[in-house]
């Protein structure tokens, strides 16, 4: 029996953080730079005989048994696959005897690092590898995006698909009528390997629901708020120093475009921060970071710190202080792969 497979990175986002949501992007225009590492969803498919479908979520120990239907219902358990399943159905006429999809993340959900919707592109792989389904890059992260945001109505932006299907350094830009563009960037490896080395991931050993926040950030726009709309225009200008300084290897720079963006970031929306992340943030910078930011739309999570030189240590030592963990980790250069065997 042939098993399907697919994995997608997660990824950490640089700069421009938040502006890839609606209605911002649709209004002004956003702007992200991300680049993925090496942390993956994964997604296995097995076909079945049985009529049964069967969900499995390995890192949640979660999963489900249904019968073969053409349509699942949504309803809080596993719904990312049961989306996919749905969509496929209606758009592509899918048609099953059953099978067994079974996922994994490396990440915990609401970690900040977008596994929601690296999950749902590697579950999009998977299927699209069994049923050798026509479909490019963007249309693998467009479709992922519609399930997510549009089917399933789950809040957040749009980087993250993208993120995970194409992979590697990017620059993105995001317009009104789901328009996204994709501007891979070509990085030296020595620059790459310098910021992955001081650049420190940190997690907190908290989660959110990022969802909450985008909504207030979202409210914000609709509402005309000076501040949180002021906010993220400078965010969008610190994607900008972000490439910039990436190209020319000006990594020196980097801890200072963070910590611009950290302060702005914090005036988008209620709860991206808290006294406990604050108290975190002061602590790294007082052991050597020269910046950082939270992942993701903030409350908990993952956070990065920029060190400079070898200060790494001495941050790393100091965030024991208050729990949590520093995961390694490596800048990948490709995004969604699938496999058959």
């Amino acid at each position: 029996m042939t098993i399907f497979r697919s994995k997608a990175p997660l990824r950490i986002g640089l700069a421009g953080g938040g502006t890839d949501v609606a209605p911002y992007c649709d209004l002004y225009g956003g702007a992200i730079l991300n680049a993925t590492i090496s942390m993956y969803a994964y997604a296995s498919i097995e076909p079945r005989e049985d009529q049964i479908i069967r969900l499995v979520s390995a890192d949640r120990h979660e999963q489900v048994t249904l019968s073969v239907n053409e349509s699942l219902e949504i309803n809080g358990q596993l719904d990312l696959h049961k989306g996919v399943y749905n969509r496929l159905v209606k758009q592509f006429g899918f048609k099953t005897q059953g099978f067994t999809l079974t996922t994994f993340v490396d990440a915990p959900a609401g970690s900040g690092l977008g596994t929601s919707s690296t999950l749902m592109v590697a579950i999009l792989g998977a299927f699209t590898e069994m049923l050798s389904l026509p479909l490019g890059e963007y249309d693998i992260a467009k479709l992922a995006y519609e399930i997510e945001r549009i089917d399933l109505n789950m809040a957040g932006g749009k980087q993250d698909q993208y993120a995970a299907t194409f992979g590697g350094v990017n620059f993105m830009e995001f317009y009104d009528n789901d328009k996204v563009i994709v501007n891979p960037l070509r990085i030296r490896q020595r620059y790459l390997d310098e910021l992955s080395h001081n650049l420190l991931l940190y997690y907190t050993e908290t989660s959110r629901l990022s969802s909450t926040i985008i909504e207030a950030q979202a409210h914000n726009v609709r509402q005309k708020s000076e501040k949180p709309i002021e906010a993220m225009h400078k965010l969008k200008e610190q994607s900008i120093m972000m490439k910039e300084a990436l190209l020319k290897g000006e990594l020196d720079k980097i801890g200072d475009i963070l910590d611009f963006g950290w302060n702005f970031k914090k005036q988008m929306a209620s709860g991206i921060t808290n006294p406990f992340i604050d108290q975190i943030y002061e602590g790294a910078k007082s052991a050597g970071a020269t910046g950082g930011k939270i992942s993701g739309a903030g409350g908990g999570g993952f956070m990065t710190f920029y060190c400079p030189g070898n200060t790494r240590f001495a941050v790393s030592e100091k965030l024991k202080s208050f729990g949590g963990a520093t995961r390694r980790y490596e800048f990948t250069t490709t995004g969604l792969s699938t496999w058959s065997l």
